[in-house]
């Protein structure tokens, strides 16, 4: 079966191995763009049968010298634009300007890209406006697959951008992506060992409330949700007992843990997981009837309904989902699309997140906890960074993780600042080794408080 929002392509022209375009201004952008982008396709694959589209930031203070980062965003089957724009990127939607279906968009000051190059990838096939040219391409996707074809990616976006070779390459992502960056950054060391071309300058890479060990990750949500007084004290007590800590893999005739359970799900079904204070809010996306208003104030909570945007004025309890329906509308427009120089007929239509490869058998990785303990005694430096109110993936089981690689602990939890206000914790690792090793590695892991607006995606 074929990803969701997806055509069969075996139409499009199929000699295209990579493309590029400068783009100079964006639909709903006021002026011509201050920093340089360029968005094309790499193809990977056989006979490239798979066309990776990308964003390219070039960085804003000294391109030359600045870090390269490969960026993925998670799902998986979310588009690297959803990072750009909401995210790290030089760009945000204007949501108090953004009214009906012509959102427009202003500067970020906080991107990423004032000290960083960075290429936003939509991986896997079938993410963002990547496609393939046969149902061949879409077909037994898995996490080791996409790894390989974004290290493939990479390779030959080099090799077409030879001056960042020297760059120190960062490979940084967030959510799901937890599961595939360990593998990518394999792949780029395994090929550094076997001389490969190009040769990568790789000294790390980056992950936000990674998905890491999914089963543990999620068995570290009852903690959390004790920790967070969203259950009592006494459940967790008979939680601890009951289900003997793991609350995944139930014995079905462990009634006593299963009775614990049910009142915790009652506890916790009308919280928002991705972000604990924010509102459990209708899933949005984008009508295929263009002409079609949304007016949030006709919406009940439970409401599932594909509705489009109309007024950043809401009455109603605002919600992280209604920004993200600006994405839907601006990029799924023709204009957009030719402004991007998107291959036309190459999708049938953009969606923010692509829920049928996050419903597919893509994930054969079940935990990458064993990619970090490789990595690690390479000599690579990991920031890993966690929200406190996300519970899909709980900083204490991101937390238990990092200890369990039997780190040294360089300096204990200290507090930092942004303008002189707290911003969260900081516990800084290294790599236990014999004095004769020439390996360090630096392993950072950064809790970030509720006032940085960490958030799940």
């Amino acid at each position: 079966m074929l990803p969701h929002a997806l055509l069969l392509v075996v139409l499009l022209n199929t000699n295209v191995a990579s493309t590029s375009n400068i783009i100079t201004a964006l639909p709903g952008f006021p002026s011509n763009l201050p920093f340089k982008l360029e968005t094309g396709y790499v193809g990977v694959g056989d006979m490239d049968d798979v066309q990776l589209f990308y964003y390219f930031i070039e960085s804003e203070g000294s391109p030359e010298y600045d870090p390269l980062v490969l960026w993925l965003t998670g799902g998986p089957g979310c588009s690297a634009f959803s990072a750009l724009i909401y995210e790290i990127g030089p760009l945000s939607f204007d949501f108090a300007d953004s009214i009906g279906n012509k959102p427009k968009l202003k500067l970020n000051p906080y991107s990423w890209t004032k000290v960083a190059n960075i290429i936003f990838v939509d991986a896997p096939v079938g993410t963002g406006f990547s496609y393939a040219k046969t149902w061949r391409g879409y077909a037994n996707m898995s996490d080791t697959l996409s790894a390989a074809q974004t290290y493939e990616f990479l390779r030959k976006w080099l090799m077409d951008h030879p001056k960042f070779f020297n760059n120190p390459l960062y490979i940084g992502g967030d959510s799901y992506s937890g599961i595939v960056i360990p593998l990518i950054v394999q792949e780029i060391s395994d090929g550094n060992h076997d001389d490969n071309m190009p040769p990568m300058n790789i000294k790390g890479y980056v992950l936000g409330n990674p998905t890491t060990d999914p089963k543990k990750d999620e068995n570290s949500r009852i903690l959390f949700a004790y920790l967070k007084a969203l259950i009592s004290d006494e459940l967790y007590q008979s939680l601890q007992t009951n289900c003997n800590g793991d609350y995944i893999n139930v014995d079905p005739y462990n009634a006593l843990c299963l009775v614990d359970l049910e009142i915790y799900n009652e506890c916790t079904e009308d919280i928002y997981l991705g972000q604990i204070l924010e509102p459990t809010c209708t899933t949005v996306t984008l009508l295929k009837s263009r002409g079609s208003i949304w007016n949030p104030n006709h919406l009940s909570d439970k409401d599932s309904l594909n509705i489009l945007l109309t007024s950043s004025k809401l009455l109603r309890p605002w919600c992280r989902d209604y920004n993200y329906i600006f994405s839907e509308i601006w990029a799924n427009d023709r204009t957009v699309q030719d402004a991007l120089h998107v291959q036309e007929g190459s999708i049938e239509e953009w969606v923010r997140c692509n829920k049928s490869l996050e419903d597919s058998n893509i994930n054969d990785v079940f935990s990458s906890l064993v990619y970090h303990e490789n990595l690690i005694k390479r000599g690579y430096r990991v920031l890993v960074y966690s929200g406190d109110h996300d519970m899909v993936v709980p900083y204490v089981g991101t937390l238990a993780w990092i200890e369990s690689l039997n780190l040294t602990v360089d300096s204990r939890w200290r507090p930092w600042f942004v303008s002189g206000q707290i911003a969260g914790l900081v516990l800084h690792f290294r790599l236990r080794h014999n004095l004769c090793s020439p390996v360090h590695t630096e392993f950072n892991y950064k809790f970030r408080l509720q006032l940085s607006h960490a958030y799940h995606i």
